[in-house]
């Protein structure tokens, strides 16, 4: 089976992005989050929340046969 990307639906604080980041590379979370806030600090908040917003759109849910697994 390939592995694919998809949104979390456990490890969600918004839209689940970066925690179907994390469990896609076997990361924590919680450390993706905060190396999120520090690159857009650190860059630019408004280019990192259009990236965001358009990974939340272009990022599939899991499907449900996924989840039962």
């Amino acid at each position: 089976m390939t592995k694919r990307l998809y949104k979390s639906n456990t490890n969600k604080v918004i839209s689940g992005v970066i925690g179907g980041v994390g469990e896609y590379f076997d990361i924590d979370p919680t450390l993706l989050r905060l190396a999120y806030i520090l690159i857009a600090i650190v860059t630019a908040v408004f280019p990192a929340m259009v990236g965001y917003f358009i990974a939340c759109l272009v990022v599939p849910n899991k499907p449900i046969e996924i989840l039962n697994k």
